[in-house]
Order: structure tokens, then sequence, then C-alpha cells
């Protein structure tokens, strides 16, 4: 899998700019905010329908601009497939009542959720190698994108989750002006409890396929001096009849929740436990090893989309080999050259890419500019 054709207008600091990028390694290098990360971040939108920098759409499109776009060619095993997204500005947005379009192959995609698995990609940010000391919910979020990518129906069992947990939560937060229905917060248990279920098994599944291949990755980082194990940590047990230990979390918490005014059990909740030997790094670790489990997890990523679509995804490195030592920059780059990358760095030659061949592209002043390869 592979971009052929990435095309920006009015996205950023874009007035408009067009990207060739080649098959292996692609450098885009530049000052500071000079636009490089702009450019990950759209071929992000076009795969996942959001962008990894803000929840709010209007800030992608170009100050003063009443809209933008993005447009990208890639090529797959089953031949070349076209992703297009439109995005209005606020004001836009409330006149059309519609703040972004997507389509796909030329034909207008009714959901977001028609995106997954169509370009699957990669993310490694300095952000990302905090993914170990983070918050759960960071982590939720990981084993989420991977899964959309993954297992595109799952995007579907997870909107519908957090439809209905929104719906408990606004009923619960009435509960301060006026008495709950008992019969009414039954059934967003009811619901909570069936969708969730759906979707601690994706996770568990997730989680048991990626362990496995992170130990191998782990072992080969650290030279088989550290054993990593990285594990599903759901809210409410996982095994035996789910959405019934769903259901009776719910049951049980409902006059906490009613106090607190929020839903306080569910898969909303869950974790990815993460140990080295028998030491939970998420609490214990030296940022060094919370880095390394963090990378051999996301790098485990790479080698499970191989292995479940028969392609490799999209690599797109946002300045992060900076914050790498020298064997642990290797490995992320052995993998790199496997699949198309795309990497930013604020110089062209700082880097030893191993005598590898790299197309090299100036970012400044908004635009794409091809420079010498090597």
């Amino acid at each position: 899998m592979r971009i052929k054709k990435l095309v920006l207008n009015g996205f950023r600091s874009y007035a408009h700019a067009e990207l060739l990028p080649e098959e292996g390694l692609n450098l885009l290098y530049g000052a500071n905010a000079a636009g490089k990360t702009n450019v990950l971040e759209a071929v992000f939108l076009c795969a996942l329908g959001r962008s990894h920098r803000t929840s709010r759409d209007a800030e992608l499109i170009g100050h003063g601009l009443s809209g933008a776009y993005v447009g990208l060619e890639i090529e797959t095993a089953t031949g070349t497939r076209t992703i297009e997204i439109k995005l209005r500005s606020t004001e836009q947005a409330q006149k059309a009542r519609e703040r972004k379009q997507i389509f796909i192959d030329r034909q207008r995609a009714d959901k977001a959720g028609e995106l997954m698995g169509v370009l699957n990609v990669v993310m490694f940010s300095p952000e990302d190698l905090a993914l170990v000391k983070s918050a759960p919910s960071e982590r939720r979020r990981f084993m989420d994108m991977e899964l959309c990518q993954l297992k595109p129906a799952y995007y579907l069992k997870a909107a519908t989750y957090n439809a209905a947990l929104r719906q408990r939560n606004a009923l619960i937060k009435e509960a301060f002006a006026n008495p709950v229905d008992p019969d009414m917060l039954d059934m967003w248990n009811v619901q909570l409890a069936r969708t969730g279920a759906e979707v601690m098994r994706q996770r568990l599944a997730f989680m048991d396929e990626l362990s496995t291949v992170a130990s191998d990755m782990h072992r080969r980082l650290t030279g088989g001096r550290e054993q990593l194990f990285a594990f599903y940590d759901p809210d409410v047990p996982a095994e035996g009849d789910i959405e019934y230990a769903i259901y009776d979390a719910l049951a049980a918490s409902r006059e906490e929740d009613l106090r607190r005014g929020f839903t306080s059990r569910g898969p909303h909740r869950d974790d990815i436990g993460i140990k080295l030997d028998e030491t939970d790094v998420r609490v214990y670790g030296p940022q060094g090893q919370q880095r390394t489990a963090a990378l051999s997890l996301k790098l485990s990523v790479i080698a499970l989309m191989r292995q479940t679509t028969g392609e490799s995804p999209v690599l797109l490195l946002d300045d992060v080999l900076s914050e790498l030592d020298g064997s642990r920059r290797r490995a992320l780059m052995e993998l790199a050259f496997d699949c198309q990358c795309l990497m930013t760095s604020t110089q062209a030659e700082t880097y030893d890419l191993e005598g590898k061949k790299t197309a090299l592209y100036k970012v400044e002043g908004g635009m794409i500019t091809r420079t010498e390869g090597r």
C-alpha cells in the first residue's frame, strides 16, 4: 500500500500544494513551524477521518478561508483508489448543516466509518513515545485507532457504544434537577452492556495478537535483556458472560454514578497493562524503558497489519528520530524501508539512513519542493 499523490488546497498552511511521494522513504525537511507536520496530518485525516492533533475540523482550514480540500491517490493490492475530504469553516458548516464531506473512489461516503481500512497508516510522534506513561485514555485510543483499521466493522461498534454512553451520561446529569426514571436508566444499561461486550471482545482479541508480536519485538530491541508483557486490562471482567458483567457493574454503580454525574464503569474505563518482567512499567518504569515499550507496541502494529491485510501500512514519522537512541532508531528505520514512509525533520542530513535511497522535499513558505534524492 502506498500513496501516489497528495493534494492540499486551503489546508492549514497550504494554499495549494502537491506531493508525489516515492515508494520508499520520503523525507520532508524544513524549519520548525514550516508545515511539515501538516502534511502527515492530512494523510492521517484521510486514513481515519480525523486529525491526530485536534478534534475541531475548523482548525484544519487555512486562516480566513471558507473551506479546505485534501485528496489522496493510493495504490493497493487491489488497484488504485482515491480518498477526498472537503472541510467547511464553522460559518459555512452552519449554513450547510455539514462540516465535512468524504469521497471514496469519487463516491460520497455517508459515514466516516467507511474510510476504515481503505488506507492504513501507523504514526510515530514524540507524543506516541509517551504512550506507556500517559493516561489510560491514550492507551484506549491506541487500541481503538488500530482496531478500526484492522477490523473496519469495529468502528461502528465503538461508535454505537459511545453514543449510548453519551445518552446515559446526559440522563444521569438530569438527575441533579429531576428524578431519574429507573426504567429509562435500565434501558441504557442494557444498551451499554450489549454494545460494550462487542467492543471488549474485539479489544481482547486484538491485545492477544499484539502481545505476542510486541514481546518478540521488545526482545529484539533490547537484545533479549527484557521481557515485555502487554495485555488487555478491562474495567470489568472480560471472561465468561461479558454482557452480564457490564450490566451488573452498571447496576452496582448506579448510586455512585447519580452522585458523581457520569458513568463510572464500563469499557470506556479500560486500559492496557504493560509489564517488563514483573514490573508495571506504566507506574514504575524509568523513562527509557517506557519509551522502548511504547516503541515495541507501535512497531508491532506494523507487523500485525501486514499479517492481517497482506499489505504494509504507510508509515508516518513526525520528527521522532531525534527522540531515539542509535539502536532504537535503527530498528525503526529497518521497518521504515519495508513500508512507504513519510518522515519529517528540520535537517536533510541529520540522520544516517544507511545509504538507502531517499526522496527529499523541502518545506518552506507553504510550498513542498522536491530536491535531490540520495
